[in-house]
């Protein structure tokens, strides 16, 4: 994973002491890192090439699975299973990952990558073609300009964050509520608050990756790198998910 040559940031398994010039206090009153425009971008694009590899692997295997009978009668059969090992693998990486190596992180990240084309492969398959490309168009378009936001501004999203994750953490919860109550319109209300929540979310996410808060955290620029493409790659296929929930034409 990492390049050996002194120019490449992510060579050293802990943050570069020259990449960060030191703490400063931001104006919600938490720690705001200030790092040189050259690490930020490599913080940048390591993270994006790791999760537009994840998300890759998720549409190939989503791809081959949607068109397949019998892989579609695996992944319905066997869908609690699937949601809980990519629960417990998303977990595993976001809180272990600073107990385990770069290399490790990045082959669960692909692990969970390559399970959730199961799952996207049978929900894509209720699905018209066009709608799937028109989802996948639009949540491209909104992640895109949400990460250019969270690229340029120089305002801090640390309190709009910490409000996101609130609101994820209401969400997921109203989502298992409504798992029981089947209600159209409850769904149909809680996709497009799942769509507000995870664009917040891309946007506070590059922020926190390319001022370095993710390499503190983790004490690695790798393994930051890999805990960014996670963030990421969540935060994309959230925002495809939701919006085929509101505008796809089913099958």
């Amino acid at each position: 994973m990492s390049d050996p040559r002194p120019t490449n940031p992510f060579s050293s398994t802990t943050v570069p002491r020259a990449a960060i010039d030191g703490a400063a206090t931001s104006d919600d009153g938490s720690q705001a890192i200030r790092v040189d425009a050259k690490t930020q971008q490599a913080f940048l694009t390591q993270a994006f090439v790791w999760m537009f590899a994840g998300l890759a692997l998720t549409a190939g295997i989503a791809f081959v699975v949607q068109g397949n009978a019998r892989l579609l009668e695996f992944a319905q059969g066997n869908i609690l299973i699937l949601f809980v090992a990519q629960f417990a693998l998303v977990l595993a990486i976001s809180f272990g990952i600073r107990r385990m190596s770069a290399t490790t992180a990045l082959g669960a990240f692909f692990v969970y990558a390559a399970s959730l084309g199961l799952t996207i492969g049978l929900i894509v398959s209720a699905y018209t073609q066009a709608s799937v490309v028109s989802a996948f168009l639009s949540a491209s378009a909104m992640f895109g300009g949400a990460a250019i936001y969270g690229h340029v501004t120089k305002r801090s999203l640390a309190k709009i964050g910490s409000l996101l994750v609130m609101g994820l953490i209401g969400l997921f919860v109203a989502l298992l509520i409504n798992a029981f109550l089947r209600s159209d319109v409850v769904g149909w209300v809680l996709s497009i608050i799942g769509v507000v929540v995870f664009t917040g979310l891309t946007a506070w996410d590059v922020q926190r990756i390319q001022n370095g808060q993710l390499a503190v955290w983790t004490g690695s620029t790798e393994k930051a790198a890999v805990l960014g493409a996670l963030f990421l790659y969540l935060d994309f296929i959230n925002i495809f998910l939701f919006l085929l929930r509101l505008f796809g034409s089913r099958d």
